[in-house]
């Protein structure tokens, strides 16, 4: 399986949106597909064709797994070790330890501009590190 800097970038994007992202394991052909059980609405006639050649070629097509929330909690984590704020850093590895972990980390990173851009490129390159992996098991 050969896919290019970009194509990987693409299928960490899309699963870090919440969407279902497949690939056909013979022609390397990548179907990004909104995952209808994390939306409310969603019009699944125009998502039809895409599901249904997916379902009757399942075993051709292999479903990149998006991260669970210990993976992505861990994601965060390694931010926060990161961080060379003092200060910040104390409130970030706070709001982990409170109850709502993700909404707090949220809060305290919007309103943190530098650290809001450092935030997301991190957490991309871990998006495209967790693709990689499961490409090699692919391969393997």
């Amino acid at each position: 399986m050969n896919l290019t800097d970009d194509e990987i970038k693409s299928i960490a994007e899309d699963l870090d949106c919440g969407m279902k992202v497949y690939i056909n394991k013979v022609t390397n052909k990548i179907k990004s597909i909104i995952n209808t059980n994390d939306l409310f609405y969603a019009d699944d006639e125009f998502l039809y064709e895409d599901l249904k050649e997916i379902e009757e070629n399942f075993d051709q097509y292999f479903e990149f797994e998006k991260m669970d929330s210990s993976e992505s909690f861990r994601v965060m984590e390694y931010f926060v070790e990161s961080i060379e704020d003092i200060e910040l850093k104390k409130k970030l590895e706070l709001g982990l330890d409170l109850s709502k972990p993700f909404r707090n980390f949220k809060d305290i990173i919007d309103s943190e501009t530098e650290y809001r851009e450092k935030w997301f490129q991190f957490k991309n390159e871990k998006y495209i590190e967790y693709v990689k992996e499961q490409i090699e098991y692919i391969v393997h």
